[in-house]
């Protein structure tokens, strides 16, 4: 199970309609690089893929993963932080051992 915030929710159902994919959702996948091994991806699609893990948030917001990328992301909270300081996704990952201190890549 992936959670999806009400802050991320927005960011998902704002960019899936500037993108005119209302439908769609925001895919997360893990890539093999980054400082502590591995890595976050991003990209906005249309719909999910055949065999996606497919997690629906406030309002309708979707969270689209492949399943080898759901090993490491089930149980994960995906929040967005709206801050001045800095502005991003930030995951509450229970399989993440370390963290980079830009939180987009981690080791298990």
């Amino acid at each position: 199970m992936v959670q999806i915030s009400e802050n991320a929710a927005k960011l998902i159902r704002k960019m899936t309609a500037r993108n005119a994919i209302p439908g769609g959702g925001l895919r997360i996948g893990i890539k093999a690089g980054g400082c502590s091994g591995l890595s976050y991806t991003f990209a906005w699609e249309a719909a999910a893929r055949e065999g996606d893990h497919v997690f629906e948030g406030p309002e309708g917001a979707r969270v689209f993963i492949d399943p080898r990328s759901f090993r490491f992301l089930d149980g994960t909270t995906l929040d967005y932080d709206t801050s001045l300081v800095s502005k991003g996704f930030v995951f509450s990952n229970p399989h993440a051992k370390s963290s980079c201190g830009c939180g987009t890549s981690f080791s298990v």
